[in-house]
């Protein structure tokens, strides 16, 4: 049951990440997930561990994370399309 709400928390980071910025992730469902555990990774490596708490994540830093994540993804896929 922890890996499911891992999963769906996940989602919500990328989700709300790609929402932040105004950039859809690419891979819907399982595109948001990846931007949410990548964006956790990438967020507590350069911010530590800090605030809240939701099925494993430190939500301000993934968050964070996340939005870092998608920026890139979306700059590195337009780019690809010229």
């Amino acid at each position: 049951m922890a890996f499911l709400w891992m999963l769906i928390v996940g989602g919500v980071i990328g989700w709300l990440g790609g929402l932040i910025i105004g950039r859809d992730v690419p891979g819907g469902i399982i595109g948001n997930i990846v931007a949410g555990f990548v964006g956790a990774w990438l967020g507590s490596v350069l911010l530590g561990s800090f605030g809240p708490v939701i099925g494993g994540f430190y939500i301000i830093p993934a968050l964070i994370g996340a939005i870092i994540v998608v920026f890139l993804v979306s700059l590195v896929l337009r780019s690809i399309r010229r």
